[in-house]
């Protein structure tokens, strides 16, 4: 049974088909555009008469690149709060189809389940923002193009002009503006998916008409992606008693979709702009897992094989307006509006015979409105005030029925489960250049939030409100800024999601039948209305020592204290939807917490950084990091009492290096984390084997307008499985351990300006 308010006619006709076939189409553009390689590269005159350019044909793409990421290093050397900018060269580097194998590439950023997470924290304590505004919800950036994005600026302390809750840091994705000339681009490209390639097709045009720019990128994405996992049991059987299982499940992933995000500059007058960026997206997914069952020892209890499959919907609209009184003032207001749907449909099966089935959907909707009124007080002193208000509402419908058509939670079934959170703040803050060696950044941003969960009872309201003093202090070594220290001293939070918030239960697939106690290490899922923010103090320091043709040496140092940090707690409860007590797994206000690392980055040519090796290899460039993080919680007694998912260090190796006398580029990057055990409270603990990716490229200008990509990327482990080990432990000896196998991913891509 279908929701009816959130599936469409189509929706409905769609779920369980196959792809778009625009993969066949995909193929045939790039096979029609490589074949003629050789005549492009050939016919120099015809690029030059559209693209004037002095030297080889190479250069012109090759200069376009180089001026992005000098703008980048200038743009985090001259900012009055730390800050890492990449840039289009770093984007383009590996010929990405997706920003998340971009973000998993940069210092102090590791990407898991859940999107990017820094300094090893859990995905919710890392703010992402679009264009300096909260990312929608739902919104997932494995589905951005790298071809849409200007660059990248990852903030390891907060401001006043933006949210506070980045107690991790903040990643700012900015996207590409509208440009005041007429422009094309066209990228193709093919990637190895699970039985057949896979395509993404990324088309961005730019038109310019007196006042009006506008500009319309357009994505086209799929993928087809299978995983299998060997999962060991030790726990609880039908009958009660201890038994062991073994079970290999194939996991198989398909899907597509496709995003566009028109955007429009108006010049109203020399001092006002008005500018309007909307963004729609949908896209649906299947997903499939089979199970291949063996019993070690008694009468284990075994996961059911699944079909599922749904869509996903994003719409988003931003309108700006900025006034410049003078040259020392202006004033920009903002005004957004965004929603988020989705609908799913669960079958679980055994012996071909559905068990469990549930489906339905949710829709997110929010509202924003902010502005900001900036001074100019003198040649490098500027005064900012501003305020950010933001609503946000979730609804959530969902039936869950047996195989017989009988549903499972009476009470619960189509209800609508609402949450809403409203957010109003108000900052200040005051940039600063004392003297050319000392920078002062201070501010005061004070947040109100408001939570409000309506569940089968009576509504549940929480009211908080953070007051967030910031300072952030520069100092530089020279005139030229080639050494400087930066302190910040932050006050952040995380606030709960709205999902987490809803107080509707899940049944655990395995144990179905309310009649009957559940596992520890198969619980009843179910959501906390009470939830209030963690709270985090911060400190960070770092030095930045910029080196010659765009190098940089930094080390940081950071310190968290947290409170009322949310841990989801496992308990054996009496519940109103079972008649035998049930295992039920709910976030809660855990305990306070305590963070610290160190945070080490250096990039540059090899000539410059080891000249005794690398003196003459000109086109060389060197890039490596490494993250050292430790965290404990105070209400569980050590050792390994770490925050969830924060491994013990983190390190990136990375070059590329162009040939003398060809047009040839290629590179590579190694990343690693260690494996690592946490104990997540009392009676269980967690345990993750190594973690390692490579990844390689090579790049070839075919014309002035034309670059042919090619990327691979793997888990070192793909070379000698498995690639991934999670190990979930109690203290009375059960546990599921689970073994992750995946296969290499190999990248195909052909960048034209057209």
């Amino acid at each position: 049974m279908k929701c009816p308010s959130l599936f469409s006619p189509s929706d409905r006709a769609f779920l369980g088909t196959a792809p778009s076939p625009h993969t066949a189409i995909c193929m045939a553009v790039l096979c029609s555009l490589t074949m003629p390689f050789g005549a492009m590269a050939q016919d120099a005159g015809m690029g030059a008469q559209t693209e004037p350019a002095s030297g080889t044909q190479p250069s012109v793409i090759q200069r376009v690149e180089i001026v992005a990421k000098q703008g980048s290093t200038e743009l985090r050397r001259a900012a009055s709060v730390a800050k890492q900018i990449y840039g289009r060269e770093e984007l383009d580097r590996y010929g990405d189809t997706n920003t998340l194998d971009v973000l998993r590439r940069l210092p102090g950023v590791n990407v898991d389940t859940g999107g990017p997470r820094m300094r090893g924290l859990g995905a919710g304590y890392t703010q992402i923002l679009i264009n300096g505004d909260p990312a929608p919800q739902g919104f997932n950036l494995d589905q951005l193009s790298p071809s849409q994005i200007e660059r990248i600026e990852v903030l390891k302390a907060t401001t006043a002009d933006q949210s506070s809750q980045a107690i991790a840091g903040t990643i700012n994705v900015i996207l590409k503006e509208t440009s005041r000339r007429s422009l094309s681009t066209l990228r193709v490209g093919l990637s190895n998916g699970h039985d057949r390639p896979v395509g993404n097709l990324n088309y961005a045009i730019s038109e310019s008409n007196g006042p009006v720019n506008v500009s319309l990128p357009v994505s086209l994405f799929e993928w087809d992606r299978q995983v299998r996992n060997l999962v060991d049991r030790q726990m609880a059987g039908t009958d009660g008693k201890t038994a062991v299982s073994e079970q290999l499940g194939t996991n198989t992933s398909w899907g597509w979709g496709y995003n566009f995000a028109p955007r429009i500059n108006y010049k109203i007058s020399d001092e006002q702009t008005l500018s309007l960026a909307t963004f729609f997206q949908k896209g649906y997914w299947n997903y499939t897992t089979d199970f291949a069952n063996r019993t070690v020892y008694g009468n284990p209890v075994f996961d059911d094989n699944a079909i599922q499959n749904g869509f996903w919907e994003n719409r988003r609209g931003n309108l700006t307006w900025i006034h410049r009184f003078s040259e020392d003032q202006r004033i920009e207001i903002k005004a957004g509006v965004q929603q988020f749907r989705s609908g799913f449909d669960f079958n679980n099966l055994r012996a071909n015979v559905t068990q469990l089935r549930t489906n339905g959907g949710n829709q997110d909707d929010a509202y924003t409105q902010a502005g900001k009124y900036s001074q100019l007080l003198g040649a490098e002193h500027t005064l900012t005030a501003g305020w950010d208000l933001e609503t946000r509402e979730r609804t959530e419908r969902r039936t869950t029925t047996d195989g017989a058509g009988v549903a499972l939670l009476p009470a619960f079934e189509g209800q609508p489960f609402e949450a809403q959170m409203r957010r109003q703040a108000f900052y200040i803050q005051d940039e600063w250049e004392l003297s050319p060696q000392w920078q002062l950044y201070l501010g005061l941003r004070n947040e109100r939030i408001v939570s409000e969960s309506v569940n089968a009872t009576s509504p549940v309201v929480n009211v908080s409100s953070v007051l967030s003093p910031l300072a952030h202090v520069t100092y530089k070594f020279d005139p030229k800024s080639k050494d400087m220290v930066r302190a910040s001293l932050t006050r952040s939070y995380k606030a709960p999601s709205l999902n987490a918030m809803l107080a509707r239960p899940v049944i655990n697939a395995s144990y179905t039948n309310t009649h009957q106690t559940n596992t520890y290490l198969s619980p009843d899922r179910l959501g906390n209305p009470g939830l209030t923010p963690e709270l985090a103090t911060g400190l960070d320091i770092a030095y930045e020592n910029y080196l010659s043709n765009d190098g940089i040496f930094s080390v940081g140092i950071f310190h968290r204290q947290l409170t009322n940090v949310v841990r989801n707690i496992t308990e054996l409860r009496q519940v109103s939807w079972a008649t035998a007590p049930r295992w039920i797994t709910q976030p809660q206000n855990f305990s306070d917490a305590v963070t610290q690392g160190v945070e080490f980055e250096l990039r540059g040519r090899a000539a410059d950084l080891v000249p005794q090796v690398f003196s003459n290899v000109k086109g060389l460039n060197l890039r490596s990091s490494l993250s050292l993080y430790s965290s404990s919680i105070a209400a569980l007694a050590g050792p390994n009492n770490r925050l969830d998912g924060q491994q013990p260090w983190s390190a990136n190796l990375g070059f590329d290096h162009r040939f003398s006398g060809m047009p040839l580029t290629v590179g590579g990057n190694l990343s690693m984390t260690p494996g690592y055990d946490t104990r997540q409270t009392v009676d269980q603990w967690l345990k993750r084997s190594v973690s390692r990716g490579v990844d390689l490229f090579a790049t070839l200008p075919v014309s002035p307008t034309m670059l042919f990509r090619v990327a691979a990327s793997a888990g070192v482990q793909q070379f000698g499985p498995p690639n991934g080990i999670t190990l979930t432990q109690l203290a009375n000896g059960d546990y599921v351990r689970t073994d992750r196998y995946a296969k290499p991913q190999l990248n195909l891509s052909l960048d034209m300006r057209l």
